[in-house]
C-alpha cells in the first residue's frame, strides 16, 4: 500500500494553532510542538484512517531530525519496521527522551487530539496492549495538503470545524473570536434595566461586558448594576438611587471592586438579596483571600449584611494565562465564571463538607 505523502513539519506547526483557535479544549496540548511531531510521525508512517496503519507513542521517540529528512517509499518503511522490532535504538539526535511517551500518549493524544477528533483510536486493541493503535482522522490529514491556497485552507478549516469539533467547543470558539473582534473598538454595555454605557476597548471591557449582559441574567433573579469602573479606577456607572433606596452607602475613596451586581431578589423583605462583589481579570488582580476579606470589610462598613455577599472572578477562558496564574490565589468561599462558557460556574465552596450525593 502506497504512503501517503509528507507535509513539512513547519506546515504543521503553522496551520495547528489555525484548527485549533483559542477557545479549544486543552489547546495547549493540541498546538505545541509535541503535537506536530506526533502528527508529522503518523504521517510519516502512513497512519491515516482507511490505510490501516498506526502508530504507537513510543515512535514519536523513536525519530529524530536525520530520520525526518528520509522521505522516500523504502527509507519510510525500514523505520516502520525498526520502530516495531524488539532490537529497535533510540536515534542520537531523537526528539524525545525515552520517558516522554506518557505526555505524548496521555496528553497530546488521549486528552487533546482524540477529543478534538483529530486522531482515530484503533477499535479491539486492549488498553494493556503494545500494538499500534492510533491514527489520523482523514478529513483532518487533508487540511494539511500543501497545495492548498489560503482561502482554500481556511474554507476546509472551517468546514472541518464544524463537521468534528463538538457544539460547546465551536461556541467557545465563537464567543473568543466575538470578544476580540470587540476589544479593538469601544464597547457598549447594556444594563440590566435597558441602559447603555461605553466602556474604552480592551480585553477587561469584554469580560465586564459578558458578566453585566450574559452572567447577570443567568445567575441572578433580578440583577442591577449597583457600580461599574474601569482602569484607572474611571467610574462610568454609578446608581446612587438604588444604593439609597437600599440604605446603602458607596464611598468611591475606597478600593472598591471593577463591578458591584445586586440581585434585588423575589422576596419583597429583601431576604433573597444579593450584593455581588466582582473583579474582572484579563491580566491579574483576581479576589483572593486578602481582597475578599477587605471586601468584606467595606461592605459592612457600608451596611450589608455578610449573609447577603457573594464574590466573583470573571475571566474570559479557562485557557487564559490569567486564569492559570489566578488559580493558587483564588479564595475560598467565591466564585470563577468564563466570558467563554457562560452557562457555567465554579463554586469554591467554603466551609462544612457536604456529601457528592447530597449536592
Amino acid at each position: 500500500m502506497n504512503l501517503p505523502s509528507i507535509p513539512s513539519l513547519k506546515t504543521i506547526q503553522e496551520r495547528l494553532p489555525l484548527i485549533f483557535p483559542e477557545g479549544t479544549e486543552n489547546r495547549g496540548y493540541v498546538i505545541r510542538d509535541m503535537a506536530a511531531k506526533t502528527i508529522f510521525v503518523m504521517f510519516y508512517a502512513g497512519a491515516i484512517d482507511g490505510l490501516e496503519r498506526w502508530i504507537r507513542p513510543s515512535q514519536v521517540v523513536n525519530m529524530g531530525d536525520s530520520q525526518s529528512v528520509l522521505v522516500d517509499p523504502d527509507s519510510r518503511e525500514s523505520w516502520i519496521a525498526m520502530t516495531y522490532s524488539k532490537k529497535k535504538t533510540q536515534p542520537s539526535d531523537a526528539w524525545y527522551a525515552e520517558n516522554t511517551r506518557e505526555p505524548i500518549r496521555d496528553e497530546t493524544i488521549r486528552s487533546g487530539l482524540i477529543p478534538c477528533n483529530a486522531v482515530v483510536e484503533r477499535k479491539g486493541v486492549p488498553t494493556t496492549s503494545s500494538k499500534p493503535r492510533y491514527c489520523l482522522n482523514r478529513s483532518f490529514a487533508s487540511l494539511f495538503d500543501e497545495t492548498l491556497g489560503s482561502e482554500e485552507l481556511l474554507s476546509a478549516i472551517n468546514e472541518w470545524q464544524e463537521q468534528y469539533l463538538n457544539k460547546a467547543a465551536l461556541s467557545r470558539i465563537r464567543l473568543l473570536k466575538s470578544g476580540a473582534t470587540i476589544a479593538d473598538d469601544a464597547v457598549v454595555v447594556t444594563f440590566p434595566n435597558g441602559e447603555k454605557r461605553m466602556l474604552a476597548p480592551g480585553p477587561s471591557s469584554v469580560i465586564a461586558k459578558a458578566v453585566i449582559e450574559v452572567f447577570a441574567p443567568n445567575f441572578l433573579k433580578k440583577p442591577a448594576v449597583l457600580w461599574l469602573s474601569e482602569s484607572g479606577n474611571k467610574v462610568v456607572a454609578r446608581d446612587e438611587t438604588l444604593a439609597q433606596a437600599l440604605g446603602l452607602k458607596i464611598d468611591a475613596s475606597k478600593a472598591l471592586p471593577d463591578i458591584i451586581l445586586v440581585d434585588l431578589g423575589d422576596d419583597r423583605t429583601g431576604a433573597d438579596m444579593l450584593v455581588v462583589f466582582t473583579e474582572v481579570v484579563a491580566t491579574d488582580g483576581p479576589i483572593n483571600r486578602e481582597r475578599k476579606v477587605t471586601l468584606t470589610s467595606l461592605a459592612i462598613d457600608a451596611g450589608f449584611s455578610e449573609k447577603h455577599l457573594a464574590f466573583l472572578t470573571a475571566f474570559k477562558d479557562r485557557s487564559a494565562a490569567s486564569f492559570r496564574k489566578a488559580i493558587p490565589e483564588l479564595a475560598w468561599g467565591s466564585y470563577a465564571w468564563f466570558a467563554s462558557e457562560p452557562e457555567h460556574l465554579i463554586d469554591l465552596k467554603d466551609g462544612e463538607p457536604v456529601k457528592l450525593s447530597q449536592r
